[in-house]
C-alpha cells in the first residue's frame, strides 16, 4: 500500500491506495493559518504541520498493517518559507504562499538588484507575493536575528520530508517558485543570485516530485507509527499533486481546481511565458507548466452564505437555479479578497452591481457563481493567448460538488469539464506519486477515472457574452475607489477592521 499525504490551507489529510488506485482509507483534520497582521499570512510548520502528519499515519496505521506499506510522498501548500535551526527546530511561523503579500518592497528591491527582464527570463515570470526569494530577502532585513540562526531553509512539503528523513531536498517545481533563485531553463539553482538572496543558507538538494529522496528514521518512525526504512518521495504544491491526480499530465491538459481559491494549472508542450501567468517545472520530470489563480471561489461562496445566515448550501443552490442566466441583469465583481491573476491588485475590492429591489437571495448567490465564472474565463483566454491550445479541462475540488457551478462555468466559458471520480484531492495524487516512484507501477500510470462530463448550453452563451463584455469593464473603471476604500479597511495601528478582508489573502496559490 501507500501512503499520500497533503497539509492544505484548511485541512491535512492522509490517504492509502494500493497500486491499482484503490482507496483502502482515509483520514483528515481541519486546521486555521493565522492572518497577524494585514497582509501577512503564516502557519505552525511543527505544532500544527507535523503533528498533524504525525496523528494521521498513527490514526490510519492503528487499522492497517503498517509492515505493508511500500512508499510514502506529502504534499503541502506552497510554496512556503520555513527556516529552521541546525536541530529542524522552525524560528519563527512558516511564511505562506502568494497569500502572504509582506515582501512588497523586497520584490521591488531584488527586481531593482537583478533586472525585470532578467528574472522573467530565466524565472518565466515577474517576481510576485508567490515568489519565496522575496521573502528570504525580507526575513533577513526585516528579521535579521531570526535569519542568523537559521541553518536552513525549507517549503512546508519538504519540512515534512526532512522531518521524516533528516535529508535536506526540494522538488523542481517547489524550487521553481523560488524566484529568483532557480534557473527555470536548466533546472537549477542560479549560481549568482542565490547567495546573493539566501547568504549563509546551503542550497537544498533538487528532485523531481516522484523521486526518492530518503527513508523514514527511527525518529520518525516512533512519532508515526510508521516502520524505519520505508522510502519517502519528494512530494510537491498540493495543487500540483491534486493535477497530478486528475491525470493533467499531456500537453493541453488544464486542471481547474474548485478550492477556496481558484486555481489552474496547465501542462505545456514546450517553454512558454507571459508576464501575467506563472511558467513552473511540472510533476513529471523535464515537463512545464503554465499557473495562474484567482483571490477567492469557496472562500466567497461560503461568505455568502454566513451572510445569509448560515443557510445550507443546497438551500442556495436551489434558489440559484431557479433564477435565470444571467441573474436578472445582477453583475458580480469577485475581488473580495484582492485579485491575483489577471490584474495583481491586492487592493482591488469586490462589485456587485445592478442591484435593485426585484432581487433576491438566489439572484446574489447565482451572481457570485456568475461572477467568477467571467473570471474564470478571463484567465482561460489568457491561457491560451500564450500559445497552447486547452485541450482538455479537469475540474477538481469541493466546489466541483454543487453541478450548477460547473454547469453555469461551462456555459460562461463554453468549454467542456471533465469531473474525476475520486475527488479527494491533492493526497490521491501523492499515493500515486509514491507508487511511480517506488517502482510499484509504471511512470506513466494513471488512476483517475471520469464520473460526469459536464458540457457547455449553448442557449445560454448571448446572455454571458453581454454581461462578460460589462465584467471586463468593472475593474478598470473603478479601480481608483477601490484603493480609496481599501485604504480605509486598514486604520493606522495595522490591525483590520472586524469582518474586513484587509487581513487575507492578497496574490498567490494554492
Amino acid at each position: 500500500m501507500f501512503l499520500g499525504i497533503d497539509i492544505g490551507t484548511g485541512s491535512s489529510k492522509a490517504v492509502v491506495a494500493d497500486a491499482d488506485g484503490h482507496i483502502l482509507d482515509s483520514v483528515a483534520i481541519g486546521h486555521e493559518v493565522s492572518f497577524p497582521r494585514p497582509g501577512w499570512a503564516e502557519f505552525d510548520a511543527e505544532g500544527t504541520g507535523w503533528a498533524e502528519v504525525a496523528g494521521l499515519c498513527r490514526e490510519l496505521f492503528s487499522r492497517h498493517d503498517a509492515a505493508a506499506l511500500a512508499g510514502v510522498c506529502v504534499s503541502a501548500m506552497g510554496p512556503c518559507l520555513v527556516v529552521t535551526d541546525e536541530n529542524l527546530v522552525p524560528l519563527r511561523p512558516a511564511i505562506l504562499y502568494g497569500i502572504d503579500a509582506r515582501a512588497t518592497a523586497e520584490i521591488e528591491e531584488l527586481t531593482q538588484e537583478f533586472g525585470a527582464e532578467a528574472i522573467f527570463a530565466d524565472s518565466g515570470k515577474v517576481l510576485s507575493s508567490q515568489a519565496v526569494g522575496p521573502k528570504i530577502r525580507w526575513l533577513r532585513n526585516r528579521e535579521p536575528e531570526v535569519f542568523a540562526r537559521a541553518r536552513r531553509w525549507h517549503s512546508l512539503n519538504s519540512y515534512i520530508l526532512a522531518k521524516l528523513t533528516g535529508e535536506y531536498v526540494l522538488d523542481h517545481h517547489t524550487a521553481s517558485q523560488c524566484d529568483p533563485l532557480y534557473d527555470l531553463r536548466r533546472n537549477q539553482w542560479h549560481p549568482d543570485r542565490y547567495g546573493a538572496v539566501a547568504g549563509h543558507l546551503p542550497m537544498p538538494g533538487l528532485a523531481w516530485p516522484a523521486e526518492v529522496a530518503g527513508r523514514i528514521h527511527a525518529e520518525a518512525a516512533e512519532a508515526t507509527g510508521l516502520p524505519a526504512g520505508v522510502p519517502v518521495c519528494a512530494g510537491t504544491v498540493d495543487a500540483w499533486a491534486e493535477a497530478f491526480s486528475a491525470a493533467v499530465r499531456r500537453p493541453g491538459d488544464l486542471m481547474l481546481m474548485y478550492g477556496s481559491t481558484m486555481f489552474f494549472v496547465q501542462v505545456l508542450g514546450q517553454y512558454r511565458a507571459e508576464p501575467k501567468l506563472w511558467t513552473t517545472a511540472g510533476v513529471d520530470e523535464g515537463s512545464l507548466t503554465l499557473a495562474a489563480g484567482m483571490s477567492t471561489s469557496g472562500s466567497l461562496t461560503t461568505w455568502m452564505q454566513r451572510l445569509f445566515g448560515n443557510v445550507p448550501f443546497e438551500t442556495l443552490v436551489a434558489e440559484a437555479a431557479a433564477v435565470p442566466p444571467g441573474s436578472d441583469g445582477l453583475l458580480l465583481l469577485p475581488y473580495f479578497a484582492g485579485e491575483r491573476t489577471p490584474v495583481f491588485d491586492p487592493d482591488a475590492r469586490g462589485l456587485i452591481t445592478g442591484l435593485s429591489l426585484r432581487h433576491g437571495r438566489g439572484h446574489l448567490f447565482r451572481a457570485t457563481y456568475e461572477g467568477i465564472g467571467f473570471g474564470i474565463r478571463q484567465i482561460l483566454e489568457y491561457l491560451e493567448n500564450s500559445g497552447e491550445p486547452i485541450r482538455r479541462v479537469a475540474a477538481v475540488g469541493g466546489g466541483t460538488k454543487a453541478r450548477l457551478w460547473t454547469e453555469i462555468v461551462s456555459d460562461i466559458t463554453g468549454r467542456e469539464q471533465i469531473v474525476p471520480a475520486q475527488t479527494i484531492g491533492a493526497s490521491y495524487g501523492d499515493a500515486l506519486l509514491a507508487a511511480i516512484g517506488t517502482g510499484a507501477v509504471p511512470p506513466d500510470t494513471e488512476w483517475a477515472r471520469t464520473a460526469a462530463t459536464v458540457k457547455p448550453r449553448a442557449a445560454n452563451a448571448p446572455v454571458y457574452d453581454r454581461l462578460y463584455a460589462t465584467y471586463g469593464q468593472l475593474y478598470p473603471a473603478n479601480r481608483e475607489h477601490m484603493h480609496v476604500l481599501a485604504a480605509l479597511q486598514e486604520p493606522e495601528g495595522g490591525q483590520a477592521l472586524p469582518g474586513s478582508t484587509a487581513a487575507r489573502q492578497h496574490g498567490g496559490k494554492t
